[in-house]
């Protein structure tokens, strides 16, 4: 791994693994990323085998921070409650436990929205921003990060929000949209009571939307119709892969994962 990198990031996914070497200073990768499938069962422990494997391609010295954003909430010392995008083996399990052991090394394990809000709020749309930051990606699903003056508040499941009598992201979210072949700014209306309900809610100083719709947000975003700003992500995805690093990097200092005030 080359000398520009502090922290390693590592990505899992429903359908793919990805990991890359993070120039936490730059807020970037420091070698392109590289990508497996995620394995077709996709156990604790076929899991854990991808994620060593990564580790062993780039060759991660173990003087250096690993990070990994999960598809579920997270709770060091604590087991996984449930899962969507994985296989049901994981329930019951301590992730940071399991990955830690199956890479031979500590591992940190952060919720895979929250290390994309991180991500965003280091480096990315809301970079400089006071206050309370709520991030959301919108896909499948509704992910959500909640951070107040640079601290990360964890594990929020914004998208479980009940919105007209049933979930949020069973009512906004970019897979519904494609499902009923909304048009976008039929969507954006949806979104509207969606982000406005958040914001009666919350109170935000900044949204920042991320998720793979978030590179057509010029479709969309305008027509959301809510007080707060609202962005489109700046680092797509590259959010996850570099918000877990950062939070590793901030673990194995034994630090809390949040902002340093010199930086921003």
């Amino acid at each position: 791994m080359i000398e520009t990198a502090q922290a390693f990031g590592v990505d899992i996914g429903g359908s793919g693994i990805k990991a890359a070497p993070v120039d936490l200073v730059a807020g970037d990768f420091a070698e392109p990323r590289k990508k497996i499938l995620t394995p077709e069962h996709s156990t604790p422990e076929a899991v854990g085998k991808v994620v060593h494997q990564l580790l062993d391609m780039f060759e991660v010295p173990d003087s250096v921070p690993v990070g990994v954003a999960f598809p579920a909430p997270v709770r060091p010392g604590h087991p996984i409650e449930f899962i969507a995008n994985l296989d049901q083996a994981w329930v019951g399990q301590d992730v940071w436990q399991v990955l830690s052991q199956a890479c031979g090394r500590p591992v940190s394990v952060v919720n895979d929205a929250d290390a994309a809000g991180l991500a965003e709020v280091r480096y990315g749309a809301a970079k400089g921003q006071d206050g309370l930051v709520i991030a959301t990606t919108l896909g499948t699903g509704i992910g959500s990060a909640i951070i107040y003056n640079g601290e990360l508040v964890p594990n929020s499941e914004l998208g479980h929000l009940i919105l007209d009598g049933k979930d949020a992201e069973r009512y906004a979210a970019s897979s519904v949209r494609d499902r009923k072949k909304l048009s976008y700014k039929k969507w954006a209306k949806r979104l509207t009571k969606y982000y406005a309900m958040l914001e009666r809610y919350f109170s935000p100083d900044m949204f920042v939307v991320g998720g793979g719709v978030s590179r057509l947000s010029e479709k969309f975003l305008p027509y959301i119709e809510v007080k707060t700003p609202i962005v489109p992500a700046a680092l797509r995805n590259q959010a996850g892969i570099v918000g877990a690093a950062y939070y590793a990097s901030y673990i194995d200092q034994k630090v809390e994962p949040k902002l340093n005030p010199v930086a921003r």
